[in-house]
């Protein structure tokens, strides 16, 4: 027995020397799958179109609780009582009977329960309700993404949800049954865009993850664009028939997705289900056509895979084994993710103020309220481009920090502009809301960038939440900017020009490797601060 306890020993302290040294999830699933295929990369784009039903109910509110126009009807050929001038843009002080809508009273939550002269709290109630929801959901729901669901169960039900939520809206009674499921509908698709990005760029290789990420945006904007044109299509009808036209093509996306989309094998592996990952892995791996050494099948990759595994489930074994909340810990228990996640949150707060605030406000700067809306939501078409270009090539920081720059200038023009001058106004706006576009969508990579995947998802969730807030007090400026633009347009500006402040604080992400544990990434950084010092002691040795 001597003989044989002597070489254990040492072989056990090399064992535990070693495990720095195996290489990371990242690294080992590319070699595993052998590079991303055209059927994963299909099944990414898949997983990406769910943004285009997020970016339909996000906007759905600016055509469904618009004010229509209205006209005076002459009575017994008398028109003094409705006089346009002196009844300014409200008919409410006007006698009934005197004037009426343009368009059939159903066009309208607000026509056809009269809420135009029910005061701005009630005319705002369902947009707040519906960000309150977005709010509680984002806050209940993200942990669960990277805890006990995992990705596409998440983003699987929060579709199925939030389309049987939308359909319902369709039949309310009155307003309070509308703001209680719009709150519904807000609750339901706050984890859609954080899992369909999440999702779609751990489920391809690196090389492939920016043009995922492009179509990710690209399909958002595919839905926000769509959403005039249905609009527009049932503007004789009801708003209960938008409602209803949206959310049937969710549910059966739903549905679709349940049975094509794949889990993530990162969040498999780092949750401890290997035996799941690799049968995931093996499934990709035969889709793409990999063959050699290079599968998932091949014994070196499979030992490489396995130790990488048991190195992350050690490091990450308490957010691994925790409940529900036990990511939002582990970001508490460092000062670093702390100071990360404050730092995005802000610059997302200032980022979603104009982003949720612009749309609701570009009625006020064009006659026409669907061609406005058109403009606006085209103008996030080269903002998907742009954003594919910054990713790509410019640092994180420097691009975050410009956009929000330009953002705020041309959200400024708006103010300084006078309000005879509507087309340069719009221009200005469409300007401000295209440089915002790109700053949000670089905001959504930066924060998966920054994060490991044991808490990517409850993190990105929580930027969202940041951005969302800010949608939830844009209502109140737009209500304010009525009068004067300035509490609108003025204080975006503001908003989104400070923001770009905070990216001095966050850390450069462009080309780094994604971690796994919060373990990999302190590494990361303690090797990047190591590096940065022996770089600083080389300038200074020459000088």
């Amino acid at each position: 027995m001597a003989d044989d306890d002597t070489p254990t020993a040492p072989l056990l302290t090399s064992h535990k020397a070693k495990p720095a040294e195996v290489p990371s999830i990242d690294d080992i699933i590319e070699t595993c799958i052998g590079g991303t295929g055209a059927m994963q990369l299909l099944k990414a784009f898949l997983v990406v179109f769910a943004r285009a039903f997020d970016g339909q109910l996000l906007f759905i509110s600016v055509f469904t609780e618009a004010e229509p126009r209205w006209h005076c009807v002459v009575a017994g050929g008398d028109s003094s009582s409705c006089s346009r001038p002196a009844a300014a843009a409200s008919p409410c002080a006007l006698p009934p009977g005197t004037w009426a809508w343009d368009r059939p009273a159903g066009a309208s939550v607000v026509s056809e329960w009269g809420l135009n002269c029910a005061g701005p709290a009630l005319v705002s109630l369902p947009s707040s309700a519906f960000f309150a929801g977005c709010l509680a959901g984002g806050f209940l729901l993200t942990m669960l993404a990277d805890s006990l669901l995992g990705r596409k169960k998440m983003l699987v039900a929060a579709l199925a949800s939030m389309s049987v939520a939308g359909a319902l809206t369709a039949l309310a009674p009155n307003v309070w049954a509308y703001a209680a499921l719009r709150f519904a509908s807000g609750f339901a698709r706050s984890m859609v865009g954080t899992c369909a990005l999440v999702l779609s760029t751990e489920l391809v290789g690196k090389r492939w993850r920016n043009a995922v990420s492009f179509v990710a945006f690209s399909c958002f904007t595919l839905g926000f664009l769509s959403l005039p044109a249905v609009a527009y299509a049932l503007r004789e009808v009801s708003w209960r028939s938008v409602y209803f036209w949206t959310s049937l093509p969710c549910l059966l996306y739903a549905v679709l997705l349940y049975f094509l989309a794949q889990e993530s094998p990162r969040w498999l592996l780092v949750r401890g289900r290997t035996q799941e990952a690799v049968e995931t892995l093996r499934q990709i791996a035969s889709r793409n056509g990999g063959g050699g050494g290079a599968t998932a099948g091949s014994s070196s990759s499979l030992s490489m895979l396995q130790n990488a595994c048991a190195l992350a489930m050690y490091e990450d074994s308490g957010t691994r084994a925790g409940g529900v909340f036990v990511t939002l810990q582990a970001i508490l228990e460092r000062r670093w993710a702390i100071q990360r996640l404050a730092a995005i949150m802000a610059a997302g707060f200032g980022v979603g103020v104009v982003y949720f605030g612009m749309p609701l406000s570009v009625g006020s700067l064009g006659p026409d309220l669907y061609l406005s809306v058109a403009y606006n939501a085209a103008s996030e078409l080269p903002s998907a481009v742009l954003s594919w270009f910054v990713i790509a090539r410019a640092n994180r920081r420097g691009a975050l920090a410009a956009l929000a720059a330009a953002a705020g200038a041309c959200s400024l023009a708006c103010v300084a502009i006078p309000r005879g001058a509507e087309p340069a106004r719009l221009a200005a706006e469409l300007l401000s809301f295209s440089a915002t576009s790109t700053a949000y969508n670089v905001i959504l990579i930066y924060a998966i960038e920054l994060f490991p995947t044991s808490l990517r998802n409850s993190a990105l969730g929580l930027v969202r939440q940041a951005m969302v807030l800010g949608g939830v007090v844009a209502p109140v400026l737009v209500a304010l900017g009525r009068e004067r633009s300035f509490w609108s347009f003025g204080v975006f500006g503001l908003a989104i020009g400070c923001s770009g402040l905070f990216a001095a604080c966050l850390p450069e992400t462009r080309g780094r490797s994604l971690s796994d544990t919060m373990e990999e990434e302190e590494r990361k950084q303690a090797a990047g601060s190591s590096a940065a010092v022996d770089k600083n002691s080389d300038d200074s040795h020459l000088v």
